[in-house]
């Protein structure tokens, strides 16, 4: 790789990535400082440097290592859009009962569902493996007054335990962090176990090799977008989460932390799992790819 000559701001970045994969942060930040130069208004390329400056000071941060960083992430840019349909949908949905069991997968603090809840929702089941924001969404339902059942755990165990029935089960943007070959089991658990499922995911395009230089294109351009929504805060998005997350992409040392697909894929897995009717309805064209509703019965 010491002797390629890229020609573009492009491809030394690509060399970059690669370098990154291999463990070779020095060439990997080698690369990265060319494609700087060579595209000084590139957000992604400057900030590129400053990570891996900082992963050959310090080594490499977690993804959600800086709590404050991934907070100011979600609360910002077009995330607020992005949550406000998201919570429009939802309403809608359970405008459509008089009187709905509901079962929310991976609910975090609550940022789409607390704008949605009404009157219509009779009981509420709320799963979530964080112990931090499941505590924050709970202080927040008891201070509404509202019942709910909250439990702390993945998916994965949660069926295993005895459950019931529910009219919907919702998931917002957090089933793509289950891995692909544990889905078809889960999307069967969820037919047998709710009336409806209702699903907020992206459609991302599909990827077989991390390495494939499309891949990389698409990230590169679609991270200058999200670098852009965060550039007055000083770096504190961008460094605490946003380039971990583009970087964990080509980290062959860790497990991913996503599993993201196209959303047809996503309606397949579905209709495998024996649902009779998937539809797919627009949310928001969000930076990353645009978010889609799968609505299955």
């Amino acid at each position: 790789m010491k002797t390629c000559s890229p020609d573009s701001a492009s491809e030394m970045f690509y060399l970059a990535i690669v370098a990154f994969g291999k463990e070779d942060y020095s060439l990997a930040l080698e690369y990265a400082e060319r494609a700087a130069t060579a595209a000084p208004r590139s957000l992604v390329f400057r900030h590129a440097v400053t990570y891996l400056r900082r992963i050959l000071e310090e080594g490499k941060p977690g993804v959600y290592v800086t709590g404050e960083a991934f907070s100011r992430f979600i609360r910002a840019g077009s995330n607020l859009p992005l949550y406000e349909r998201t919570s429009a949908a939802l309403r809608q949905v359970y405008q459509e009962y008089e009187t709905l069991d509901l079962l929310d997968i991976g609910v975090g603090d609550g940022l789409a569902l607390l704008p949605a809840v009404n009157e219509h929702i009779r009981t509420m089941t709320l799963l979530e493996p964080s112990t931090v924001m499941l505590n924050i969404l709970c202080r927040e339902l008891d201070a509404r007054h509202l019942s709910y059942q909250a439990v702390c755990s993945p998916l994965q165990e949660f069926v295993k335990t005895p459950v019931g029935q529910w009219h919907v089960i919702e998931s917002t943007f957090c089933l793509h962090a289950i891995p692909p070959l544990e889905r078809p089991d889960l999307f069967v658990w969820m037919r047998e176990h709710g009336d409806r499922v209702v699903l907020a995911e992206f459609d991302v395009p599909g990827c077989a090799d991390m390495y494939d230089p499309q891949w990389v294109h698409y990230i590169m351009e679609r991270y200058e977008r999200g670098l852009a929504e965060y550039s007055h805060d000083g770096g504190i998005v961008a460094q605490g989460f946003l380039l971990p997350v583009l970087f964990g992409n080509f980290d062959r040392t860790t497990a991913r932390t996503t599993y993201e697909q196209p959303i047809q894929t996503w309606k397949r897995a579905l209709e495998q799992a024996g649902f009779h009717s998937v539809t797919i309805k627009p949310l928001f064209p969000y930076w990353w790819a645009t978010a889609y509703v799968l609505d299955a019965t």
